[in-house]
């Protein structure tokens, strides 16, 4: 079948079928199927990585839905900002399945950086909590969560959960709001090696300071593969 994409490299392709996608869903009804991956490869001439990329992108912005076992459809509209998501919870709406790889886990004391993050005095106990977050099988990001460790007694001397977000509900310290930051950087050498990409590769690092209430209950700095993961932040006006 022709390949349809612009050859002019003015824009990405997973970016000129997701604009594709958008405007062949536009106008259908909430329920109604959205093409498959299958069929998008076919008549694009990408990779499925490619059209699965651009399909995320619509199913964090809301505009597509993916039910398992069934297939993507049109979403019905969200009046709401979406709630503040795990890793887990994050890929499970991106149809993906998360595993993760736990590279440390051990109590430390609190540095200046991560002790006026936490609200905590220099040199407090920490727990430190490094692991290999995979998506479909493949590295995705490198992520690094610093807790108070007062707010978790024992948690280092149990299994240790899938999703800390969970264990952190079990507490009654699941994050109400966050504060995020995101910035475009170059890989170092030893994350390079946890991601499977070659040193200096473009990565997302992202930083998270999750709160409960007024109480601070994680930071965690996260190093993502730019090929693989685009993050969307959902924007509006007050009603």
């Amino acid at each position: 079948m022709t390949e349809l994409l612009i050859k002019d490299g003015r824009a990405l392709k997973h970016v000129q079928v997701r604009e594709y996608v958008r405007t062949l869903v536009s106008g259908m009804a909430p329920g109604s199927p959205a093409p498959s991956e299958r069929e998008l490869v076919s008549q694009f001439g990408v990779a499925r990585m490619t059209v699965r990329q651009a399909m995320d992108a619509l199913v964090v912005e809301g505009l597509l839905e993916r039910i398992p076992g069934k297939g993507t459809f049109v979403a019905r509209p969200r009046r709401t900002a979406s709630a503040i998501t795990s890793y887990t919870e994050e890929m499970a709406r991106r149809g993906m399945l998360a595993e993760s790889v736990t590279l440390l886990a051990r109590r430390e004391q609190a540095g200046p950086g991560v002790a006026r993050a936490l609200a905590i005095s220099e040199g407090e106990p920490i727990v430190h909590w490094r692991r290999l977050r995979r998506a479909d099988g493949a590295p995705m990001c490198l992520e690094d969560a610093y807790l108070t460790e007062s707010l978790l007694p024992g948690f280092l001397h149990a299994q240790l959960p899938t999703s800390l977000y969970d264990a952190l509900e079990q507490r009654g310290l699941r994050p109400t709001w966050a504060e995020d930051s995101i910035n475009a950087d170059l890989c170092h050498g030893d994350e390079a090696g946890h991601l499977d990409i070659d040193a200096g590769a473009a990565v997302l690092r992202h930083s998270r300071r999750a709160l409960s209430g007024d109480k601070v209950v994680m930071v965690s700095r996260s190093v993502y593969r730019a090929d693989r993961f685009t993050l969307w932040v959902q924007i509006g006006r007050d009603a």
